[in-house]
């Protein structure tokens, strides 16, 4: 029997206001599932879009949906996935104690994953020794030596950021040399059974959403927002490790990126990688078992209606 609802898709593909309207019309609150959105500060270039959560009627109310995991942190911390599970499950449990609809919105893959299967994670700390080691490596060679620790890839996002890949290593020495990692800290699981709904477009017609939106965003000012923050005081590369649009204008800032023409394109072209590697990311979860509503494209009302449409045709609903 279902007591939640999660919406998911890949950027660019209106999820929050879709996630939004189901959660108005069961009285829900959101709960994001976004990495970059727990910072304070990051705006535009996280795309927090804090309008979508009031909703105007015909007859001119409005209706304001909470939401929560929205402006949690401060940019010099480096928010993790166990940060994300523990918040979200206390968010849920809270949302559940008011007799209210958890709807977890967001497109941030092993964040949800973590929710819908219940990760038991691991509480491995810095080492600071091993990290002087393997300054200065590059990533070729970091590859390869957590391959000799670890044997196999279980997970290919490792290998993609050098933040990741070091944690990764730090993680499997930490195994090799004392077994396995206590788990960390969790606060109780909530009664978490979801309904889970994926939403996206065609790929030619993704690529054009996420151009439109870069444009709006670069208008808005997105260039703006990066230079603010690194005044003040947050250096280049922790913007750069908040990947896609944050690495980009940082570099672009700096003089990597010699024009605005040039930025938009390379990033246009990220963004539409990324998205592509979220979908393989939803497809693996359903391969491990993970059901997933996936959704007819169409404009927000349209894909409310099949969302409301399944939901009521359901036996299993314990909030109908």
């Amino acid at each position: 029997m279902y007591n939640a609802v999660v919406v998911l898709g890949p950027t660019a593909c209106g999820k929050t206001s879709l996630g939004v309207h189901i959660a108005a019309a069961f009285e829900g609150e959101v709960v994001s599932a976004d990495s970059r959105q727990v910072y304070r500060h990051l705006d535009i270039g996280s795309g927090k879009d804090l309008a979508d959560y009031t909703i105007s009627k015909d007859n001119g109310a409005k209706i304001h949906v909470p939401y929560h995991l929205i402006d949690v942190t401060d940019l010099p911390y480096e928010y993790n996935v166990h940060d994300y599970q523990k918040e979200a499950y206390k968010a849920i449990a809270c949302i559940q104690q008011r007799e209210k609809l958890p709807v977890v919105v967001g497109g941030t893959g092993m964040y949800l994953d973590a929710l819908i299967r219940g990760y038991n994670l691991i509480s491995v700390p810095t080492n600071e020794k091993l990290r002087e080691d393997l300054a200065g490596k590059s990533m070729d060679e970091l590859t390869q030596r957590l391959l000799e620790v670890r044997g196999v890839l279980h997970n290919h996002t490792d290998i993609e950021e050098r933040h990741r890949l070091l944690r990764a290593i730090e993680i499997a020495e930490y195994e090799k040399n004392e077994g396995r990692a206590p788990e960390a800290s969790m606060p109780p699981r909530p009664d978490f059974r979801p309904i889970i709904f994926g939403t996206t477009f065609p790929r030619d017609k993704l690529r054009r959403n996420i151009k439109e939106r870069l444009r709006a965003r670069l208008k808005e000012g997105m260039i703006e927002e990066v230079k603010s923050i690194h005044d003040s005081g947050i250096p280049w590369q922790r913007l750069e490790r908040l990947g896609l649009e944050y690495k980009f204008v940082a570099q672009f800032l700096q003089g990597v990126i010699p024009s605005e023409n040039e930025l938009f394109s390379r990033l246009a072209i990220a963004i539409g990688q990324f998205a592509k590697r979220q979908e393989t990311w939803f497809r693996g979860m359903e391969r491990k078992g993970v059901k997933i509503i996936w959704l007819h494209p169409g404009s927000v009302e349209q894909r409310l209606a099949q969302a409301l449409e399944i939901i009521s045709s359901e036996n299993d609903l314990l909030w109908k």
